[in-house]
């Protein structure tokens, strides 16, 4: 090869050259960004409109079936999910994978800004994002708790003060605060005294508004001046507000106190915050796109530790989780799992080549390679996370394949007498076909994986461009530095272990045990070419017997993991209060305080899911230093625990199974529901189901007599204008506070006013007519409405323009692969009525559609292998010999997914087609070894036999090198081990059971096939020869 000769004979230039590759990768690794994962544009849009004081069935029909219908129109729409609550609309759309999202986000907006004048008028603007990915993810959450200062105090001094200095932080998105209250100017209605002055709520409002103003006037200039003039009317004290004169009647002006009282306070709670059963707020810091989460994280954590000093001593501010440490823990245990990966392969070459100087040269490779790789994964815009870590991991094996395979075979000539520059380029040239062979066919596995459909062939094209470059990078360095090296710093011949005599007894050992292993294999080889039949059938029973395994295995999308942190959502009966919620959950609190494994307790009561809903989240003990019990034992533990606490309906974790029951009658749709989550509560495994339409909010319809009403000058209008602010509140005003600070001025009852329905049946609304006194006649309520009790759904769902219903479930003691498929069965049980369909999402689609994309990819793969042997050896029928290995390593990785207790995933599935490329890599060692013995003048037996105890060296030391090197990986310690050990342990089992059957399998296939290539060449070629002398014949006698 010319590439090798200019290398052996430019020794220094070909140094150069390497050196120049780790200084560029050096200065490409500082450079590159360091995430979690690949930061993936998901093609989603969120929209939300909030309408307050609306029922879901008034939100649905003003405010969600018109945006619906005008958003199906924008182009590239794939799905759209509609969520119709109390007082809001959510809009959930999901766009096709090859959208441009920036040109669909402003048809999006154009589209809606279309409907938007048909929306009532008390409905807000709608507020459009486009979803983030990890960059929505905080990679910071804390907590601020003090034991002697009130909430309302901590939530200005986080708004004030803390949260605008992490927003100084470089790199940091958005600062989320929750579980503040807000100061406010309450002016709390008095309806008794209201009626008694016949003033109206709006007189009140608009006093209020028309008072508590500034207002500019122009300017006046004389000569060289100019003055601006303004009206300042706003209120400087909170106190000034009850001296407003709200109206004027023949007694004389009305103040605001004598109708209403003015309180400096805060909002009324719609939500609890505690940590630890504690009062508190929780900030959650996001970064900005492309910004190092470490760095970030880092700049967050030293904002910390400067409040905490100039902080009071009563106040805490601390850190509850921290996800650029996370981060940090696993890309660390991936670098020391590449480091330790790297040292046992080490020690393999070492042990099988007996040489120090080969052991450094083949080592080499190793960090050439993985620094080069830095220099491509930066011209490609890609970062350091855990996906191109644990592809550069799951290289350590094969990087350093090619150049054991180059530098065993430069010995060998070595051995026979030649000298060292020769040597090194002859066992470079004759292995040099075999060696690309193998590097193609890696690569015509890891380009599919790359290029994989769906989302999660966004998230790995990363990991297989990454795979990609290494390999090809240590190809270049196998035909280049290997064998430069090679010829100018030869083995000594003698006395290697003049100064270790023990270490050179133990290789002696090891020598004899690999040669006991060539003699075994010689006579196997030899049994198996005699019972060819028999051994190709043998192997095909081991082979449909591994296959019985797979339901014994289970499946899921990804693996279980133990990141030390448990959520928990509750529910208490539809209808029940905050302060009821709330009583529940400090019960839960109170529960879970003997659990020594629980660090922290955060819970938020009053979600956005309503008012009897909250979330709890349990930070766990570090498991490295305090030995606790796993996640899944803990959560099992507390699910135990809080079974006896009446009255709440508790889901532990994410619920990965989702079903949609689609439909124009809800009827329908709710009895399909029902009876299908009958049947899913008999599947094992299923916990924690959930119904999304079960139970109704109570509720009161007022019913107005029109008649009555419009004879006492009172109209609709003003009636649900008047109720309102007496009910829900109103924002009339604000007041610039003496700290520089805006504050709301809502007009409401005071609480203990509107607390049943009979209190508002006793309200006055001050109607067009005037009384006798001159101001306005109040009306009663209760003289012109009617109240009627009633219900309302919590939340009215919709999808693809149909009434939607949804089923949601979690998964607890068997992987939801599993459970999936049981639920599947159970849906196929129902006969579905007319217009009526189910639409799975959640769990089981994202594995449907990623075992889709895996199995694509797999088999383009194979068709690639076939290409590149066929290219490589000139050959239809010999890549089949080699690629009868392909199969064979399923044996292996079905067994040790099963024995480790690993399962079927989306990192199990992407280790098996990473052996479709690595499996082949012993097969074309033999078979070209063969063809090169059998152009040499051999008898295709003895070529085979020859082939087998020439290479059964190299492909020992490759295997376990591969097997030592994914070691640390497959054990699983670690940060994030959790996720990466079953790659690990499918290669592992996959490179062992194809190594051991291939040595036997593809010889006695290679027979057969060689065989018959050679009559087809002889056929083929016996016709063309005829044929040629025919026509010689013919021109002769012509």
């Amino acid at each position: 090869m010319w590439i090798t000769k200019i290398s052996i004979r430019y020794p220094v230039f070909a140094t150069m050259v390497m050196v120049a590759l780790m200084v560029l990768g050096l200065s490409s690794y500082k450079r590159l960004g360091v995430e979690s994962m690949p930061n993936v544009q998901i093609p989603v849009a969120v929209i939300e409109i909030q309408y307050p004081g609306a029922s879901p069935e008034q939100v649905e029909n003003d405010i969600t079936r018109p945006v619906e219908d005008i958003v199906n129109t924008v182009s590239g729409v794939k799905t759209i999910r509609a969520n119709s609550w109390e007082g809001r609309a959510g809009l959930f759309l999901e766009f096709q994978l090859a959208t441009n999202m920036d040109r669909a986000m402003q048809e999006l907006r154009d589209k809606v800004a279309q409907v938007r004048p048909r929306f009532p008028k008390e409905a807000k603007d709608p507020f459009i994002i486009r979803a983030e990915g990890d960059n929505e993810q905080p990679i910071v959450t804390m907590a601020l708790t003090s034991s002697q200062r009130g909430l309302r105090e901590l939530s200005t001094m986080t708004d004030q003060i803390i949260s605008k200095r992490f927003q100084g932080v470089p790199g940091v998105g958005q600062v989320r605060v929750t579980g503040t209250t807000k100061r406010q100017v309450w002016i709390s209605l008095r309806p008794g005294d209201m009626r008694a002055q016949a003033v109206g709520v709006d007189e009140v409002i608009r006093a209020i508004q028309n008072t508590n103003a500034n207002l500019p006037a122009g300017n006046v200039s004389q000569g060289v001046t100019e003055q601006l003039i303004r009206v300042e009317g706003k209120i400087k004290e909170a106190r000034e507000f009850n001296k407003i004169i709200v109206a004027r009647r023949a007694s004389g002006p009305v103040y605001l106190d004598q109708v209403a009282s003015v309180i400096d306070g805060e909002e009324e709670a719609q939500s609890y915050s505690r940590i630890n059963g504690q009062p508190g707020v929780t900030l959650e810091v996001t970064k900005v796109q492309d910004a190092n989460v470490v760095e970030v994280g880092t700049g967050i954590a030293s904002v910390v530790d400067e409040l905490k000093k100039s902080l009071p001593s009563d106040i805490q501010l601390r850190i509850m989780d921290s996800q650029s440490e996370r981060v940090q823990g696993q890309l660390d245990n991936v670098k020391h799992t590449i480091v330790e990966g790297a040292v046992l392969t080490m020690v393999i070459v070492f042990f099988f080549l007996k040489s120090w100087r080969s052991t450094i040269i083949t080592g080499l490779t190793l960090p050439i390679a993985v620094l080069a790789s830095f220099i491509a994964m930066k011209a490609f815009g890609f970062t350091l996370n855990f996906l191109t870590l644990m592809a550069l991991s799951l290289c350590i094996g094969l990087l350093i394949d090619d150049a054991i395979v180059v530098r065993e075979n430069i010995v060998r000539h070595f051995g026979m007498g030649k000298d060292h520059h020769q040597a090194a380029e002859d066992g470079t040239n004759e292995i040099g076909l075999a060696v690309m062979a193998t590097t193609f066919a890696i690569v015509a596995v890891f380009v599919p994986v790359a290029f994989m459909d769906g989302i999660i062939g966004r998230f790995f094209l990363q990991f297989g461009i990454t795979v990609t470059v290494a390999v090809l990078i240590s190809l270049f360095v196998s035909f280049t530095l290997d064998p430069m090296l090679s010829s100018v710093w030869p083995d000594p011949e003698h006395d290697r272990f003049k100064y270790l005599p023990w270490l050179g007894r133990f290789m002696d050992f090891v020598e004899r045990g690999v040669d006991r292993v060539h003699v075994w294999y010689g006579k196997v080889l030899e049994v198996a070419l005699n019972w060819r039949k028999t051994t190709l059938a043998v192997t095909a029973a081991i082979f449909v017997g591994s296959l019985m395994l797979v339901p014994m295995i289970g499946g899921e999308m990804f693996p279980e993991t133990d990141d030390g942190k448990i959520f928990m959502h509750f529910k208490t009966p539809v209808g029940s209060s905050l302060e009821y919620t709330d009583s529940k959950v400090k019960q839960v609190e109170a529960a879970l305080k003997p659990f020594k494994e629980i660090d922290t307790v955060v819970a938020n009561i009053g979600t956005r899911d309503g008012r009897n809903t909250s979330d709890v989240i349990i930070k766990l003990t570090d498991v490295k230093t305090t030995h606790r019990r796993s996640q899944k034992e803990m959560e099992k533990a507390i699910r135990e625990r809080l079974a006896p606490i009446a009255g709440i309906q508790l889901s532990v974790g994410q619920k990965p199974i989702f079903i949609a029951i689609l439909g124009t009658d809800e009827a329908k749709l709710d009895a399909v529901a029902h009876r299908l989550m009958d049947k899913m509560r008999n599947i094992k495994g299923v916990a924690d189901l959930e119904y999304s339409q079960e139970g109704a909010n109570p509720s009161t319809r007022i019913k107005i007599n029109n008649e009555l009403a419009s004879d006492l000058g009172l109209t609709t209008q003003q009636i649900g204008s008047a109720l309102r602010p007496f009910v829900a509140g109103e924002t009339v005003s604000h007041w610039l506070a003496a700290d520089g600070q805006n504050y709301d001025i809502n007009v409401q009852l005071p609480k203990s006013g509107r607390q049943r329905v009979a209190d508002l049946s006793d309200l006055s609304i001050a109607s067009s007519k005037v009384a006798p006194d001159g101001g306005p006649q109040m009306v009663p309520l209760r003289q012109v409405v009617e109240f009627i009790p009633s219900s309302s759904p919590q939340v009215l769902k919709r999808q693809a323009l149909q009434r939607r219903v949804a089923i949601y479930a979690g998964v607890e003691g068997r992987p939801a692969g599993d459970v999936d498929k049981d639920v599947k069965k159970a849906m196929d049980s129902i006969e579905l009525p007319a217009g009526v369909r189910f639409d799975v999402a959640g769990n089981a689609q994202q594995m449907e559609e990623t075992m889709g994309g895996a199995m694509t990819a797999l088999g383009v793969a194979v068709i690639f292998i076939y290409l590149v042997l066929a290219s490589q050896f000139g050959s239809f029928l010999q890549p089949i010999a080699i690629m009868m290995s392909l199969p064979l390593s399923l044996i292996g990785v079905l067994a040790a997914l099963l024995v480790t207790g690993s399962t079927l995933n989306v990192f199990s599935v992407i280790g098996f087609i990473m052996l479709m490329g690595l499996v082949t890599k012993n097969a074309i060692l033999l078979v070209d070894f063969t063809n090169h013995g059998q152009q040499h003048g051999l008898d295709q037996r003895t070529a085979i036999l020859e082939a087998g105890q020439v290479r059964l060296r190299p492909i020992l030391m490759t295997t376990l090198a591969m097997i030592f090197g994914m070691l640390p990986m497959a054990i699983g310690m670690g940060d994030g081990g959790e996720i990466q050990a079953p790659m690990g342990r499918a290669v592992i089992g996959g490179v062992i059971t194809s190594t051991l059957l291939t040595l036997v399998v593809v010889p006695v296939a290679y027979t057969y096939l060689d065989s018959l290539g050679k009559r087809c060449a002889r056929w083929f070629g016996g016709k063309h020869a005829k044929a040629e002398q025919a026509a010689l014949t013919e021109r002769k006698t012509a």
